[in-house]
């Protein structure tokens, strides 16, 4: 087990390598000059220069890149050119905002899914079947921006139930649940679609199988037999999926914080590239994918919980 996971931590290493390239290339084609953007509209061509001198910017690409993995190397992440607020300050300052966003959403939407996927593969063919199914496809098919704009007018506005803008505080005070009920539930609402139609299937495979009519031959409860047998068996490629959508839930959260005005990491990195704020555009790169390579390794770690013959290799 151990192993395996430290294999998993080895293959990151190239896939972050290769992340940071693509990031740091993407940034170049930008068509603002982050020179002028500290300078200002009115500084003049000198300054102009100056700055690019500062910032490194007349070296050759290959220069820049290699001073740039230096610096990261050395945990320095480079200073914001619109606010000269260094970039891990303001990272930091996001990061918790983010998780607790993926949080909200992630610990309703996931057993909801699993138990939705449940019930409509026990009940194939139902009423209840057919309803479960229809939720998952409507799901699957509402973009995030469209649902968190429903929630916002008729939630928000029209009612006025909850809040709708900003972050009102920690987790754990009123006003921060209230605060977080609309972002969550619109970044969850795309989740339970996918999860509970991948439910279904595996769980409709896996009431069919041998071991599973043996132990209804045994006389245990059909609950029993659903969760014990069933269920624990058919999570694998559930939990498979999650971990994808997690990765694709990242970019879910840029565009429900963007919505909401929540102060996350995913609206930094909006504003960041839109202003050609490069290093902190690029700081929002890689603490998004080491997001997204941190939940598939905790994805592969599941994996040796739920099937033997994983942690046995």
């Amino acid at each position: 087990m151990l192993r395996h996971a430290a294999e998993r931590l080895l293959m990151a290493v190239p896939v972050m390598f290769g992340v940071l390239l693509v990031g740091f290339l993407l940034m170049q084609v930008v068509p603002t000059d982050p020179a002028i953007v500290r300078a200002g509209p009115t500084a003049s061509a000198e300054v102009i220069e100056a700055i690019r001198r500062d910032l490194g910017l007349d070296q050759p690409l290959y220069v820049q890149f290699g001073l740039y993995i230096w610096r990261l190397a050395q945990g320095d992440l480079g200073v914001s050119i619109i606010n000269n607020v260094p970039v891990s300050q303001e990272l930091a300052n996001t990061i918790g905002p983010t998780l607790e966003l993926m949080a909200a959403s992630l610990i309703w939407s996931i057993p909801l899914g699993i138990l939705m996927g449940t019930v409509a593969a026990y009940w194939r063919g139902s009423l209840l079947d057919r309803v479960v199914m229809a939720i998952s496809v409507a799901g699957v098919s509402v973009p995030v921006f469209f649902l968190g704009l429903v929630l916002i007018w008729f939630v928000g506005f029209k009612w006025q139930l909850l809040p709708f803008t900003g972050r009102g505080g920690p987790l754990w005070t009123l006003e921060g649940l209230r605060a977080i009920a609309l972002p969550a539930i619109t970044l969850g609402g795309v989740f339970v679609g996918p999860v509970a139609r991948m439910t279904r299937t595996a769980v409709l495979d896996v009431l069919g199988a041998e071991h599973v009519r043996t132990a209804r031959a045994k006389g245990l409860t059909e609950r029993a037999v659903v969760l014990h047998h069933a269920l624990r068996n058919a999570l694998i490629p559930v939990v498979t999926l999650i971990g994808l959508q997690i990765g694709f839930l990242l970019g879910g959260a840029v565009v429900t914080e963007t919505v909401f005005s929540w102060p996350g990491i995913g609206r930094l990195a909006v504003g960041a590239i839109t202003s050609s704020d490069l290093p902190m555009a690029q700081g929002t790169i890689i603490v998004l994918s080491l997001g997204f390579i941190i939940v598939n390794l905790v994805v592969d770690l599941l994996y040796g919980v739920l099937d033997p013959r994983v942690r046995a290799a």
